[in-house]
């Protein structure tokens, strides 16, 4: 007789060929790392937002320009303060710079110009910027320092 070939298939074989799940992985991997990619962005994103500002209505940017009029505006104040107790009279900022008793080279940062107002004992030293573009949300404080070494905005 021929050999007969059964078409009944046994209950525990499968007609599918199971292969080991390689790409499982692979998707796995790269789900995390978009997950982690934007988790990163939206901290990236809100920290950049509420970063904080030397001055209420600047930028966040504007803080390194802040700081460093402020210490423009220190330095003249304390070299003013030598200046007086040295000469007996205030010295204009053209003055301390050829004195060397600043080490700044020019009278400006950033769009600030300094100037010094002297009377009797007492002085300012002031820095200002011109007014920011109408409709502009960025506005430009004015910086003043007196002779008891407090740094304030003026008007």
């Amino acid at each position: 007789m021929p050999d007969v070939v059964s078409y009944y298939n046994s209950p525990r074989a499968s007609l599918e060929v199971r292969l080991p799940p390689r790409h499982n992985s692979y998707m796995k991997s790269l789900v995390g790392i978009l997950v982690a990619a934007g988790v990163s962005l939206l901290v990236y994103h809100f920290y950049l937002k509420s970063m904080p500002s030397t001055d209420s209505g600047t930028a966040p940017t504007q803080a390194i320009s802040l700081t460093g009029v402020r210490r423009d505006l220190l330095e003249i104040a304390q070299a003013e303060r030598g200046y007086l107790a040295t000469n007996g009279h205030c010295a204009s900022l053209d003055e301390l710079t050829t004195s060397n008793s600043i080490s700044m080279t020019r009278s400006e940062r950033d769009g600030y110009s300094y100037a010094i107002e002297c009377s009797g004992g007492e002085f300012t030293v002031t820095g200002r910027h011109l007014p920011a573009p109408a409709g502009s949300p960025i506005r430009y404080p004015n910086l003043a320092i007196d002779s008891a070494m407090q740094v304030r905005e003026i008007d």
